[in-house]
């Protein structure tokens, strides 16, 4: 028997992704933590490699911006950015609780795992101007290769609309 309210697992996600035919590729690795780890570990992926903040405000509410792996971000500016307020790193517990996710493993495939949309989705818009992006599926063994307008299409059937920054 499986529970409901558990998270999905990368396996489901996968499994989603082909049946509403959205074309990924998906290999394996050791798990990664940084992006340093991931850019010894990885391999040759061409693509964009990305890095993903679980952030929050003081208000409780919640993005995951995911931006280029060498993007350095100013939370303060990008609170701003946001009309968020002050920004801070959301807690282990609450990135489990709403994407389904341990720290390492932080995805915009994580929108899969938030069923009540609370979560504001955020690209980076020079990141999704690559051919290829490379995500983690929901667990840090692995990365799948995805298309910009894939994520896009992926995103928009979970219910989550992202928003596009220019960083």
């Amino acid at each position: 028997m499986t529970d409901p309210d558990a998270p999905a697992t990368a396996e489901q996600l996968l499994a989603y992704l082909s049946e509403i035919g959205i074309e990924t590729t998906t290999v394996s690795h050791p798990p990664v933590f940084t992006v340093d780890e991931a850019k010894r570990l990885r391999g040759e992926l061409p693509g964009a490699h990305s890095k993903s903040l679980f952030l929050r405000n003081k208000k409780g509410r919640m993005w995951l911006v995911v931006v280029l792996e060498d993007r350095s971000i100013d939370l303060k500016e990008l609170g701003e950015q946001l009309g968020a307020g002050r920004l801070s790193f959301g807690s282990p517990d609450r990135l489990m609780r709403y994407l389904g996710v341990i720290p390492g493993a932080v995805t915009p495939f994580g929108a899969y795992n938030d069923r009540d949309h609370d979560v504001q989705i955020v690209l980076d818009g020079t990141m999704m101007e690559s051919p290829v992006l490379n995500l983690h599926p929901l667990d840090n063994t692995r990365t799948t290769a995805i298309s910009p307008q894939g994520l896009i299409e992926f995103l928009e059937a979970t219910g989550h609309e992202p928003e596009m920054l220019a960083f």
